[in-house]
C-alpha cells in the first residue's frame, strides 16, 4: 500500500479525514504511558467505505495521539501546561503531520530552522567545549524558527477524537496471554 514514507502525507491527503479509522501501532508492545508488553497493534473502526487514504491518515495522526498521550501523562504529573511544542526530526516535514499536532494538543507546534537538533546539539556540545561557542546565550541566539502550525480544531472535535483513539488503544491490551 505505501512504499516509502514519503507517499504518506499524499495519501493522507487524498481523504479530508480519517473515516472513522485509528491506527494503534504497538507492534512490540505499548509503552508511555500505558507500559503494557502484550499489547499489539490494531486498526480499529474499518467500514466498507474506508479507503487506503483514511488509513494512511489515520497512521499519521497515530503518532499525534501518541505524543498527547505522552504529554498528557508529564502534564498531569508535573503539573505544567504544555503552552507549545517545539518538534524535530524528519516527520516534522510532514506538513499534515505538524498541523494535526497542533489540532490535538490544542497549542502551537513549532519546527526550527535546523530540525536535525540531535546533531546540532553534538555539534553545539563540542563548540562549547573546545571554545567556539563562549556561552549557552550564542547557541539561543542561533536558533530560528521555520515554521509554526496553529491549532484549528474546536475542542469538543478533538476531545471526541481523543475518545476515540483511547477506545481503539484499549483494544490492544493483553492481545498476547
Amino acid at each position: 500500500m505505501i512504499t516509502s514514507s514519503a507517499e504518506v502525507e499524499a495519501l493522507a491527503n487524498t481523504v479530508s479525514d480519517n473515516g472513522g479509522v485509528y491506527f494503534v501501532p504497538a507492534f512490540s508492545g505499548l509503552f508511555a504511558p500505558y507500559w503494557k508488553s502484550n499489547a499489539r497493534g490494531v486498526i480499529a473502526g474499518l467500514t466498507r467505505y474506508v479507503t487506503k487514504g483514511h488509513i494512511a491518515r489515520a497512521a499519521l495522526e497515530a503518532t499525534a495521539w501518541q505524543t498527547r498521550d505522552v504529554l498528557d501523562a508529564m502534564e498531569q504529573d508535573s503539573g505544567v501546561k504544555l503552552t507549545a511544542l517545539k518538534v524535530d526530526g524528519g516527520m516534522v516535514y510532514n506538513n499534515t503531520l505538524m498541523q494535526f499536532q497542533s489540532d490535538v494538543l490544542g497549542v502551537p507546534v513549532i519546527r526550527p530552522q535546523v530540525a536535525e537538533t540531535t546533531a546540532l546539539g553534538a555539534a553545539y556540545a563540542a563548540g562549547l567545549a573546545t571554545g567556539f561557542w563562549s556561552n549557552l546565550e550564542d547557541l539561543r541566539q542561533n536558533w530560528q524558527i521555520d515554521h509554526t502550525w496553529e491549532p484549528k480544531m474546536d475542542a469538543g472535535t478533538r476531545e471526541q477524537q481523543y475518545k476515540l483513539w483511547k477506545k481503539a488503544v484499549t483494544r490492544t491490551f493483553d492481545w498476547v496471554e
